[in-house]
């Protein structure tokens, strides 16, 4: 496969990564309609812990985090997103054996949670457990309560890609944009997964919806950008593109493939 390609999936696959924990709040928003009836303090408690863990954690503040998700804890051992979110920081932290205990654990105290679902799918996926994962992610769509199903959907086609299931990763990420068409990550991996297959003018086209939507396009955005419009021979666009790239982003490593001719 061309070097370029497998750099822009990977980017790619880091920069969904984002995504994959973009629900921790509103796991936290949702889990007292998804746990207890009536909140009682010590659930509260944990409620309030548990949401400035997700928070620390979002800033990189994963030791803080783990100090609020064990005062969450100490006031209600039972409250499901707490081990989701201390998931998530093990997951950040490579403790990867903790992690998946705690989302095991999360979704046995709670298995509708959609958030959890999707976080420890992500998780499998990341650790090549992909035919693990794509179920995660439809439980979490099951859930007509699920209040980002785009984010599964998007999540299932980067899976499904990367085990090489392009026709589900091209369906799931149809979805993706069929129930949140206003998300760019969906349109860049059609874009870029259009290209690995050749079809270079369907390329062009998600392509130019991403970049109508984005005022500023990252590297790997602009590099792809640059390869897709020298495929269908638009040379004015291509030349747009990589001037952006070189003036925007002059030490990144798609600039010095830009460069380099690849």
């Amino acid at each position: 496969m061309n070097k370029s390609i497998v750099l822009s999936f990977f980017r790619l696959l880091s920069q969904v990564t984002f995504w994959a924990f973009f629900g921790i709040l509103s796991v936290l928003m949702l889990s007292a309609c998804s746990s207890t009836p009536v909140d009682s303090r010590a659930t509260k408690s944990a409620k309030v812990h548990t949401e400035l863990a997700g928070l620390y954690y979002e800033r990189a503040q994963l030791g803080i985090a783990l100090d609020e998700i064990t005062q969450a804890l100490r006031a209600d051992a039972d409250y499901a997103p707490a081990y989701s979110v201390r998931g998530l920081v093990h997951m950040a932290l490579r403790e990867d054996k903790e992690a998946e205990e705690d989302f095991q654990k999360s979704l046995r105290l709670d298995k509708t949670d959609s958030d959890t679902h999707n976080n420890y799918g992500w998780f499998l996926c990341q650790h090549d457990r992909e035919k693990e994962a794509i179920p995660q992610f439809m439980a979490a769509i099951k859930n007509p309560l699920y209040s980002t199903p785009g984010l599964a959907y998007l999540n299932a086609g980067i899976c499904s890609r990367k085990m090489g299931n392009y026709k589900d990763a091209e369906e799931f990420l149809q979805k993706a944009l069929l129930v949140q068409p206003q998300m760019p990550q969906a349109q860049f991996a059609l874009a870029d997964l259009s290209y690995a297959n050749a079809d270079y003018f369907t390329a062009r086209k998600y392509f130019a919806e991403l970049s109508q939507k984005t005022d500023n396009l990252t590297a790997e955005q602009l590099w792809l950008g640059v390869r897709i419009n020298r495929k269908v021979g638009d040379r004015n666009s291509e030349a747009s593109y990589s001037t952006q790239l070189r003036n925007r982003f002059p030490d990144a490593r798609e600039t010095q493939l830009l460069i380099q001719g690849k």
